[in-house]
């Protein structure tokens, strides 16, 4: 017979494990809803710093911080990507943030084209990225598939008010013509691995973006120990 000291004990370990398990279930992400790409030029800290208020996202949200290439001896200029600069051209600009920078949102498809990124570890300056591409039959002509290395940057780390996810890296577009097909696609991509990062905060993304620039699906590798998205 099981003491009642026992039973205690037994309840109480159960309920360490039941919060445990929550709190691991709610470091899990779940699908992205959205994304949203914030731009800011390399040579504005005060557009980096950012203000809380006006950049609150959701957790189904996936952000995409961008540094747009301006001078070379801009504050910024070492994180800059050559790709942020065409991808900021068509963005309009936040009224509500200080100062205005340049942002856009994309409500992702319910019934899109499902993505899986996963990436390892980094080998001779590289890490291997690996995206599938399940249902590809539901992308719209011209879409195309892309990935990117990001640095999760918490807020009050770096000068930044906010968290952020800054991209570091990107590649892509990914053939499109094979991304047609009705069964699975896989890309694996070697990315390099930029200079200055915390290796511990690198991250893997992707998504499939169509002709004109809108994002119709998106993905993010998951932290270590999360159950993979069904």
């Amino acid at each position: 017979m099981t003491s009642p000291a026992r039973g205690g004990c037994a309840a109480l370990v159960l309920a360490l494990c039941a919060g445990v398990a929550r709190a691991a279930a709610a470091a899990c992400p779940g699908h992205p809803t959205m994304v949203l790409e914030r731009f800011i030029p390399a040579d504005c800290e005060a557009c980096w710093q950012g203000t809380a208020a006006a950049d609150a996202v959701s957790p189904r949200t996936m952000v995409l911080d961008w540094i747009v290439p301006a001078a070379d001896d801009a504050p910024m200029a070492a994180a800059a990507l050559p790709e942020a600069r065409e991808r900021a051209a068509g963005a309009p600009r936040h009224p509500d943030s200080d100062p205005p920078t340049r942002r856009r949102a994309h409500a992702l498809l319910a019934r899109g084209p499902s993505l899986r990124v996963i990436h390892g570890p980094a080998w001779n300056g590289y890490i291997a990225v690996r995206l599938t591409v399940s249902r590809p039959g539901r992308l719209p002509p011209g879409a195309a598939a892309y990935v990117a290395l990001v640095e999760r940057v918490p807020a009050g780390s770096e000068g930044s008010a906010i968290t952020r996810q800054l991209v570091r890296a990107a590649v892509g577009p990914l053939s499109p013509a094979e991304l047609a097909r009705e069964a699975p696609v896989e890309h694996l991509r070697a990315v390099r691995v930029p200079e200055t990062h915390w290796p511990e905060r690198l991250g893997s993304v992707a998504w499939v973006e169509t002709a004109d620039g809108r994002v119709i699906a998106a993905a993010r590798a998951l932290p270590p120990g999360c159950p993979p998205l069904r």
